[in-house]
């Protein structure tokens, strides 16, 4: 397939195009309805046809002569165990994990929350769900217990799965202890909990309403899979809401079934048998698409991970997984790499591994600076791929095809958007701007299959935070601009853009120059306020192990590099470093709240927040400035 023509195809007749790609998946019913269009700007595809989720991924897999095929490796370096899962093996657990769940009560239509680490049987606990077409909602292990008790209340589930303990380089973390906290707290608590013991912290279970996972899974009768119409929820991700509550994004059965069918190949250049390692964890939806279905439908081995990309022993961690299961391709945040790059700026770890079968890495959740890019090419002797997505989509709305002939990249951009997406960029009017403009970046409806068309429990408000702003155009809420080729550039969250003297101007920008000083290994732009300027760019710069440059110096320098590339109306004079950035779990630094910290603002910390002391520390950097 050329992409020039299936983008072109996608955006003129979208019904025709993924009608053609709704054929790759095994449908039970096969649509004969592909695009239906609601009043409201909202859209169902493939409404009148059937399948089952985990049947793609196990039954499928095995019917097609893949059932001695590995499907699943577990790596956990903080525990020290490795394990394989054929194909048959991983259906044979699932398909009795799904009878322990049917006899328990659950069954189509039910919420399921999984609060789980990263091991084998959190990817067993969603795929389970999906053969008895119950709707899972998977809450990040360690998440706080009022933060769980409010994903409990929002989904209503009739089942809570959970852990006795995650594990870190560190530390043990008891889950049970948050589980009864939450339990407590919710006005909605679902009557039983099975829990899974780890010995690195057994469980203290509660009489008539915790279960032993392996005691339920002995005598268990395996199940089969449950027919589901296309448009039924497969899962509830959970992602932060403007206005504390969180947003239940909803991913229907065919079009997620469709897309990542579609994007496995078409993007990820992958085939079935290929050895694929989606590096983050099951609470995001990249745990969702690039861990469990997206490889396991494409019939890939897939890798799932439990440790650091540093300190599981060391920053060589990854390239030792490349090494040992000859990975072929893999996605992972650019914040992963900063932390590698950060403790062996040489390479010199990296060097101790054969990274031969590795063909390509991918990168995304927030924006991937150039030097990092830059480093990670040179370190590897590897193509690195930008890509841009959100929970939202559920797959990549830009990035470069790898599977389609005549699929450019351009190093600085997120790529050009993937057959689907009609990408473009639009003033605070509502009116398009010309390439090169910034501004915000939206997506023309109809949104292609896969997409979340509605919230768990509150359609209004989806409409109202995607769909109003601009009548037509799904808002993404990142800032950027269309470059005259058709590549995204992405800039930011929309709030991250700053008004200097009435000039405009990205700190995502600022952040991509300072990036690249080669003392620097990650950084921060925010606004602060200024009495003349109303806004002036503050940088906060945490700096690679073994830097002996002054903050003087550092400072000096990084202002003559914005100047000189961006331009003296940044204005940027402000430079701190500090030993650390918050994040988020999922690497996403809290841009939002170190704009309140620096305002002197009050703040609450996120949910999502990796470690909250990190706050105090950078709020005495900022106090001192």
């Amino acid at each position: 397939m050329n992409y020039q023509q299936a983008y072109e195809r996608s955006i003129c007749d979208p019904a025709g195009f993924w009608a053609e790609q709704a054929q790759a998946v095994a449908w039970s019913h096969p649509p004969q309805q592909t695009l239906d269009v609601q009043a409201d700007g909202t859209h169902r595809w493939f409404a009148d046809g059937r399948l089952n989720t985990c049947y793609l991924c196990l039954d499928r897999q095995v019917a097609l002569g893949r059932g001695a095929q590995t499907a699943l490796i577990y790596d956990s370096p903080v525990t020290g165990v490795q394990q394989r899962f054929t194909y048959q093996q991983l259906l044979d657990q699932v398909a009795r994990l799904a009878g322990v769940l049917t006899r328990l009560g659950v069954g189509k239509g039910d919420g399921v929350v999984i609060y789980m680490p990263m091991v084998p049987e959190a990817a067993m606990a969603m795929l389970a769900c999906a053969r008895i077409g119950a709707v899972h909602s998977v809450v990040f292990g360690g998440f706080a217990a009022n933060e769980l008790a409010l994903r409990i209340d929002d989904c209503r589930p009739k089942l809570l799965l959970t852990a006795s303990c995650g594990v870190e380089f560190d530390r043990v973390i008891a889950y049970k202890p948050l589980v009864d906290k939450a339990m407590s707290l919710a006005r909605h608590a679902p009557e039983q909990v099975l829990v899974l013991q780890r010995l690195q912290a057994l469980a203290q279970l509660q009489e008539g309403r915790d279960l032993d996972w392996q005691s339920q899974l002995q005598d268990a009768e395996p199940v089969a899979a449950v027919d589901m119409a296309s448009g039924d929820p497969l899962y509830v991700m959970y992602t932060s809401g403007t206005t504390g509550k969180p947003k239940g994004i909803v991913r229907e059965t065919g079009g997620n079934a469709v897309a990542l069918t579609f994007a496995m190949g078409a993007i990820y250049g992958m085939r079935a048998g290929d050895v694929w390692w989606g590096i983050s964890d099951v609470g995001w939806v990249v745990g969702h698409s690039l861990i469990v279905y997206g490889p396991l439908m494409c019939g890939c081995t897939s890798i799932l991970y439990e440790g650091k990309p540093i300190r599981t022993p060391d920053a060589g961690s990854y390239w030792r997984v490349v090494e040992q299961y000859r990975v072929n391709a893999l996605f992972c945040a650019p914040t992963a790499m900063r932390a590698i790059r950060k403790e062996d700026p040489e390479g010199r770890l990296l060097r101790n591994y054969d990274l031969s079968s590795l063909r390509q890495l991918f990168l995304a959740g927030e924006k991937l600076d150039s030097s990092t890019h830059r480093w990670l090419e040179e370190q590897t002797g590897k193509p690195v791929h930008d890509h841009w997505w959100q929970t939202e989509t559920g797959w990549p709305v830009t990035a470069p095809c790898m599977g389609l002939e005549g699929s450019a990249v351009r190093v600085g951009s997120s790529n050009r958007a993937v057959p689907g997406y009609h990408v473009q960029v639009l003033d605070e009017q509502g009116e398009l701007l010309a390439a090169g403009e910034q501004g915000d970046i939206v997506i023309a409806l109809p949104l292609p299959p896969g997409c979340s068309q509605t919230l768990w429990g509150d359609h209004p408000r989806y409409l109202q935070s995607y769909l109003e702003r601009y009548p037509g155009y799904y808002h993404t809420g990142d800032g950027g601009y269309l470059d005259a080729d058709g590549y995204v550039h992405i800039m930011g969250r929309t709030d991250d853009v700053i008004n200097v003297s009435g000039h405009r101007l990205s700190t995502g920008e600022m952040e991509d120059v300072v990036a690249r000083h080669a003392d620097v290994a990650e950084c921060a732009v925010i606004g602060v306020s200024d009495e003349i300027k109303g806004e002036v760019p503050l940088a906060l710069v945490v700096l690679k192990d073994g830097s002996t440059v002054s903050v003087q110096q550092l400072q000096a320098q990084l202002v003559a590099q914005v100047r000189e590339s961006i331009g003296a109306l940044a204005c940027l004079q402000q430079v701190l470093v500090v030993k650390r950035l918050p994040k988020t779990r999922s690497g996403k630094i809290l841009r939002a709240v170190l704009r309140k910290i620096a305002a002197q603002e009050v703040f609450v910390a996120p949910s999502t927040i990796d470690d909250p002391a990190i706050l105090e520390e950078i709020a005495q950097v900022l106090a001192a400035r």
